[in-house]
């Protein structure tokens, strides 16, 4: 098996400071020459500094070797594989963490009705800041929650001109959606990737909720609905507003900015640590 050279623990940066996910299609990724290389379809060959990236997302027509998904898991970077232009989200390899503390934590949190719905009241906490939590059920503040997020489609689409109207989409049958309804979706997948990428290497449980319960990542649900405000919907909105035949790689290159301008990788972290706690 080629040889990859483990850097020094101390050395691995933490979530909060690596760089935003990779996306790659279309060919292979190897260790090659004690580095992780990615060799495209179009003979393009680069190393790519595994230690350094919050996750990598494979897309359409990738294949990844032995050696390479080892090489990411040492240096604790998951690997997600994801649809065309991030349109769905589809596995995720589990990184490893150092050991099962948060885990233990989120699961005894998540198995008692009091101490689950006080960490959902805290995930609704940061979305209403002006409301007091503590006065309204959880079930009361999922309305809340579905008549904002309505709300907020409503005024993006006045704010960027772009007609709405409703999200309704056949998952089945992407085609059938209007390119709205696309957009959001391409730049949710993404977010999806993104969070379940910092929600394992942390050592959290992507299948365990508090808000949601359903499908395979309701913790990840959790966690990238606090974001969606602020990244995904503005992404989607603004560029369906300049380009009306945009591509979802366009919605995508577009949610990458508004990621590193809210300082997501920074905050998701931190957020996580205060919302899964005793406190």
């Amino acid at each position: 098996m080629p040889i990859f050279e483990k850097p020094p623990l101390e050395t691995i940066p933490p979530v909060r400071e690596r760089w935003t996910p990779l996306y790659l299609e279309h060919g292979r990724i190897e260790v090659d020459d004690s580095s992780v290389k990615w060799i495209g379809a179009d003979r393009t060959v680069m190393r790519i500094p595994v230690a350094s990236l919050s996750a990598l997302m494979l897309g359409p027509g990738t294949t990844v070797t032995h050696a390479a998904m080892k090489a990411c898991a040492v240096c604790n970077t998951p690997v997600c594989w994801i649809g065309e232009e991030g349109m769905h989200f589809f596995a995720t390899g589990a990184a490893t963490s150092h050991d099962n503390e948060r885990a233990r934590l989120q699961a005894e949190l998540a198995s008692a009705s009091r101490t689950r719905d006080a960490v959902a009241r805290k995930m609704f906490a940061m979305r209403f800041s002006d409301v007091d939590v503590s006065k309204y059920s959880v079930k009361e503040l999922r309305g809340f929650e579905g008549r904002r997020v309505k709300r907020l489609y409503h005024e993006m689409g006045l704010r960027y001109g772009v007609s709405w109207k409703g999200r309704n989409y056949d998952q089945s049958n992407w085609d059938l959606a209007d390119g709205i309804n696309r957009a959001v979706s391409a730049a949710n997948a993404a977010l999806y990737a993104l969070a379940t990428a910092v929600v394992t290497s942390m050592g959290y449980l992507p299948q365990l909720g508090f808000i949601h319960t359903a499908g395979a990542l309701p913790f990840v649900y959790d966690i990238a609905d606090v974001y969606k405000p602020a990244t995904t919907l503005p992404a989607a909105f603004e560029t369906l507003g300049m380009k009306p035949d945009a591509t979802e790689e366009d919605v995508v290159t577009r949610l990458k900015f508004y990621i590193e301008r809210e300082k997501i990788l920074a905050r998701m972290p931190a957020d996580l640590e205060k919302l899964v706690s005793n406190e």
